[in-house]
């Protein structure tokens, strides 16, 4: 007799659909995903079934209207484990850059009727309105991580989150420091690993798109931007970007914000 396969959903809210697409550009990998579980939806994929209980639910996007608070509601209530997929279900994503100024003007600027729009004053990360499991970094995300967090659940593992900065990835790997070398501003040091260090490798400063790591020494980071000559609010900018809704780079922002000495 077979063993029932568990069942696996994918669920997209405000988002770019970049961590979904990771998913689908896995090739072969992806093909196994059918032997292991039943992917019941995916609708970027094809399954449309999003009230099905589920054992793990992968959520991708922030929430960003009524709707979607009571849809992520209907999903957390039918998930076993839920997992945030992204920068946008973790950390807000640049769509929660709205949350730094005022909606109402924004809104203004893009549409001619916006009181027909129906949205939240904000947009926020899923784990403010349901419980998250499992938080998986990244924009997009890296899927690797991805299936290996669907093997270690699967095996009835709790998957490890990654802790270190993107800095000791850039040491394993042999790669120079672009903020040593180039003076380039770089939130390698404050920055969750997980992305193979992609810019650096490629000669360029991190964005902090995987959020803060376990230890974010923002002040210290703060004082070498500033001998390179980049100014406060450039700083802010940095903190207050991809990953604006983690707590640690939010922190750090409105210091900076704050900072008379203009650190």
């Amino acid at each position: 007799m077979s063993r029932q396969k568990p069942k696996l959903a994918v669920h997209k809210f405000s988002s770019c659909d970049g961590c979904q697409l990771a998913l689908l550009n896995l090739g072969d990998t992806l093909l196994q995903l059918p032997e292991l579980f039943e992917i019941v939806h995916f609708a970027e994929a094809g399954p449309n079934a999003p009230d099905s209980q589920v054992a793990i639910a992968l959520v991708e996007g922030s929430i960003s209207t009524p709707e979607d608070v009571h849809r992520i509601q209907r999903v957390r209530e039918n998930s076993q484990f839920l997992v945030a997929m992204g920068t946008c279900a973790t950390s807000g994503g640049i769509q929660a850059l709205v949350n730094f100024n005022d909606r109402d003007t924004w809104m203004a600027a893009v549409y001619p009727d916006p009181k027909q729009i129906d949205v939240l004053q904000t947009s926020n990360r899923i784990s403010e309105y349901v419980k998250v499991d499992l938080q998986l970094q990244g924009c997009p995300v890296n899927s690797a991580q991805v299936t290996t967090a669907l093997s270690d659940l699967l095996s009835g593992v709790q998957p490890i989150e990654e802790v270190q900065p993107v800095c000791m990835t850039c040491k394993r790997n042999g790669i120079v420091c672009v903020m040593v070398s180039k003076d380039e501003p770089c939130m390698g040091p404050v920055t969750l690993s997980g992305c193979g260090a992609l810019c650096p490798t490629n000669g360029r400063g991190c964005y902090g798109c995987y959020g803060p790591s376990e230890i974010v020494n923002d002040a210290s980071l703060a004082d070498r931007f500033k001998a390179v000559g980049i100014d406060r609010e450039a700083m802010v900018r940095r903190f207050h970007f991809i990953a604006n809704s983690a707590d640690a780079f939010k922190a750090a922002g409105e210091r900076l914000k704050d900072d008379p000495d203009g650190r």
